[in-house]
């Protein structure tokens, strides 16, 4: 049988439909097969082999296992919050500050984009997001209070923080050091800086950077989904596993 094909503008909107439509679907293979995933992480595979697919398949992955930098830092409620408080949790950090015109509201907003994926799955009473601020002088705790849910971030697993009201103006600039970048401080007020995403494991070991915003947010989620269910020694003899089946979908 014999199909006519529509053509102008009628096609072109179901074209943009079905690519839609075909969009929405792979994020949706890929959350459940987070969630079987994360159900059976027993039968996971280890975290090296997420780590070599990221390597082979994430060009903006970096693999880290090292100390995480320690900081002691005040978080928009006032609460002072230690390194060792979110010991127990997997941690997705970056620094940004508030009145950055550009990248910084950007790099939020994909977090947010990780974030939703992450809690729409298991995962989500196991990670914390954690933004950072390198403007401490500038952004109040209203300020910090107003930014996430303005760029899409969720408070119910979210921080951001700043120094305490001991600290220099600097500490946080020289965390992000710590952490392999810098925010530096320009004549107008502004700041010159990367964009790097951090995953800290739930031991408190720093365990990834994703670097840019070009990478595939599923990346990110695949090791925070490797990392919560605290997959570590390989597991010989399994040549398909959710992990090899969520690549391939992909």
């Amino acid at each position: 049988m014999l199909v006519r094909m529509q053509s102008g503008p009628a096609a072109r909107g179901v074209s943009s439909t079905w690519s839609l439509w075909t969009f929405l679907l792979r994020d949706l293979v890929a959350l459940a097969a987070l969630t079987i995933g994360f159900a059976h992480g027993a039968r996971a595979h280890s975290l090296d082999d997420v780590d070599a697919m990221l390597q082979s398949d994430e060009r903006y992955f970096q693999q880290i296992d090292k100390p995480t930098p320690d900081f002691t830092l005040r978080a928009e409620d006032g609460r002072i919050v230690r390194l060792a408080n979110l010991v127990g949790k997997v941690v997705v950090l970056h620094f940004i500050y508030t009145s950055c015109p550009d990248v910084c509201p950007l790099h939020a907003e994909k977090i947010a984009e990780i974030q939703k994926m992450v809690n729409s799955t298991p995962m989500k009473d196991q990670v914390v997001f954690t933004s950072i601020t390198t403007d401490p002088s500038k952004d109040t705790p209203d300020v910090l209070k107003a930014y996430g849910p303005a760029h899409g971030l969720d408070p119910v697993n979210w921080l951001f923080l700043t120094t305490t009201q001991d600290q220099p103006e600097n500490t946080t600039r020289k965390l992000a050091e710590a952490f392999g970048h810098k925010f530096t401080l320009t004549d107008d007020g502004y700041q010159m800086h990367g964009i790097v995403t951090h995953v800290i494991d739930k031991e408190g070991r720093w365990r990834a950077n994703f670097h840019g915003m070009d990478f595939d947010p599923i990346n990110l989620v695949t090791l925070v989904n490797a990392l919560t269910n605290n997959v570590e020694r390989p597991h010989h003899g399994q040549d398909e596993g959710w992990l090899a089946k969520l690549k391939n979908l992909l």
